[in-house]
């Protein structure tokens, strides 16, 4: 098989998920328990395909699923979705927000004059120096970088993506840490090592300490579907929780 060139892939999920600047959403809008309480807005298309992902209809099927919304209705549904539950945080997720850039600067403008502060969930893979730039200006911003995986093996195995976008990645997060942006890294530890794990962290006190500061371990949850997926792929987690956050061993 063939590995993914993510930023390639990008471009082409774009064509298939924009239609001038509205973006295809498979739901709209849902309130969640996380972050203490967030509105979500589901988006469809991924440039990675990641072995343990939830949300695999729309990222593998961006064609059938979903409806082309445009920003403005998008961000008035988050609106009203966290008022109506008394959150503070919106966000898009559900797969990857950052692939049109036009669409979620729009979103980001409007929810800038509000109260609500926009958690921007992203596998970082396009999220580089010129993208970062125009993030700056935005003060209601979070930005959460999901890494799959401590070393670029682990990453190419779980995403099916080239290694090298690992670095890519770091070296994303990189400027971002040279900027006033609110943001935190979180990375999937269920299939590291600890010696990786450890060599890692090191990596990543070397490229800015700030990482550090609000480093979020992710692990994976044990629905069905994700254990079908993982039995399909002969790729075993070492730490794993069920549904219910306990501990749970995969056979």
């Amino acid at each position: 098989m063939d590995l993914i060139e993510p930023l390639k892939k990008a471009l082409e999920i774009k064509k298939i998920v924009t239609r001038d600047n509205k973006r295809k959403y498979y739901r709209l809008v849902r309130p969640g328990r996380w972050y203490g309480g967030i509105a979500t807005a589901d988006c469809c298309g991924c440039n990675l395909k990641c072995v343990f992902c939830w949300s695999n209809k729309p990222r593998d099927n961006p064609e059938k699923i979903g409806e082309f919304y445009e920003p403005e209705y998008v961000a008035e549904k988050l609106k009203r979705c966290a008022e109506e539950h008394n959150y503070r945080y919106v966000r898009i997720s559900g797969n990857e927000p950052t692939i049109f850039r036009e669409h979620l600067i729009s979103i980001l403008s409007i929810i800038e004059k509000t109260k609500f502060v926009f958690i921007l969930e992203t596998n970082g893979t396009v999220l580089d120096s010129d993208y970062i730039k125009e993030l700056v200006q935005y003060k209601n911003l979070h930005i959460r970088i999901s890494l799959k995986g401590t070393t670029k093996e682990e990453f190419s195995m779980l995403t099916g993506a080239q290694p090298e976008t690992f670095n890519t990645i770091l070296d994303n997060l990189s400027f971002l840490a040279n900027t006033q942006l609110s943001f935190n890294l979180a990375v999937m530890l269920s299939f590291s090592p600890d010696k990786n794990i450890i060599q890692f962290k090191e990596r990543l006190q070397k490229i800015s300490k700030k990482i550090l500061n609000d480093f979020e371990e992710e692990y994976v949850f044990l629905y069905p579907p994700v254990i079908k997926r993982l039995r399909r792929s002969g790729i075993k987690p070492l730490v794993a929780y069920n549904p219910d956050g306990i501990p749970e061993k995969f056979v």
